[in-house]
């Protein structure tokens, strides 16, 4: 009865004050949130409760389990010490990247919240994103190599292991020369400034944004919602465009093939007419200029711009669609005609016949 009671009392009393240090944290960190609501830190910090009181019980168990005198414990005391070992470190290892990852995202948050550039704010995410998977993968490694010393056999195995740590250390050099190689890359993108979060992107023929940086891959979502996933090594080795770098606001260009007998100055005032009622053209510029020619066509670009990239292709796409509507309804005459002509057609057309000639060819007009 006495070693049944002394159980109790162990494991209640742990439990109990694991409970009260826990509310009273909590408590804390509550009050410490309403005085200081510019900073979400204080509340962040509260969903690292749970990892806490976990810690908490894990260390007070470790403690006094030996101080209980039930046998079934006593029969199993290596096992039980183990665990409860096994348990403090993984609630530590949680603890740990819990409280790191609520410092970086209240002092991102407070930086993307006091900062008017929206570069600087993707290129910090890009940062803080590739930091706190440093750090987690850096904690679960030291977390996972602790729980193995606890066992005596991982012991004699780490001596070995530490004697030809130099051989080993070059073959896996030469084994993960990839992985490392990505590894150190995107190590070069978040620091360097390369490629952002948020960053609109022409790679491999396709128009996208960043939407995911690892150490090891990046993500680009396209228009269409497809996701395209690529090594990092990749934008340090190959050129790739960046739409965002510099600043959004983008200068983009409307190509049609218009008769030679188009109107062009009615044109310039109709893609006036047009981008004073799109709502996405900046207004910082535009121009309409016959660039080219060929023997049956003229090529007429106009020149928009628009604040970023997206807004860009909704401008050129609107005027493409309205300026093609407004010249089949009202300059039908002005759109590229396809002419077929025999030699008949030309020899009536000089005022004489030649033997053999072919049967006359129908001419074929556009609109």
């Amino acid at each position: 009865m006495n070693s049944a009671l002394r159980l109790l009392t162990v494991l209640g009393g742990s439990i109990l004050l694991t409970a009260v240090v826990g509310w009273v944290i909590d408590v804390l960190l509550r009050r410490a949130d309403a005085r200081h609501p510019e900073t979400p830190l204080w509340n962040s910090l509260r969903r690292c409760r749970t990892a806490l009181q976990i810690v908490l019980l894990a260390a007070l168990l470790r403690a006094a389990y030996r101080q209980t005198v039930w046998r079934p414990l006593q029969d199993h005391e290596e096992a039980v010490g183990r665990a409860l070992s096994l348990a403090l470190i993984g609630a530590g290892a949680w603890l740990i990247t819990g409280m790191a990852s609520a410092t970086v995202e209240s002092g991102y948050a407070r930086y993307a919240t006091g900062t008017r550039d929206p570069a600087r704010v993707r290129r910090v995410r890009t940062q803080v994103t590739l930091i706190m998977r440093v750090v987690t993968a850096v904690v679960g490694v030291v977390a996972v190599a602790a729980m193995l010393l606890t066992f005596p056999s991982f012991r004699a195995l780490g001596t070995s292991v530490l004697a030809s740590a130099g051989i080993i250390g070059i073959v896996a050099g030469v084994a993960a020369q990839s992985t490392l190689g990505n590894l150190f890359a995107g190590f070069q993108i978040a620091f360097g400034d390369l490629v952002r979060i948020g960053d609109t992107v022409v790679v491999a023929n396709e128009w996208g944004v960043v939407e995911e940086i690892t150490l090891t891959f990046l993500a680009v979502r396209t228009w269409d919602e497809r996701r395209i996933t690529m090594p990092v090594s990749y934008f340090t080795t190959r050129p790739f465009e960046n739409w965002s770098r510099g600043g959004a606001q983008m200068t983009g260009s409307v190509f049609l093939h218009c008769d030679h007998s188009a109107p062009v100055d009615l044109i310039r005032d109709k893609v006036r007419e047009i981008l004073d009622h799109c709502p996405q053209w900046d207004g910082r510029g535009w121009d309409v200029a016959v660039t080219e020619t060929t023997p049956s066509t003229m090529v007429v670009r106009a020149i928009v711009t628009a604040k970023d990239p997206d807004c860009l292709w909704t401008v050129r796409c609107a005027v493409r669609e309205q300026l093609i509507g407004w010249l089949s309804e009202k300059h039908p005459h002005a759109l590229p005609r396809l002419v077929l002509e025999g030699a008949g057609d030309r020899d009536r057309a000089g005022g004489g016949t030649s033997p053999g000639a072919r049967p006359p060819v129908r001419r074929l007009s556009g609109p």
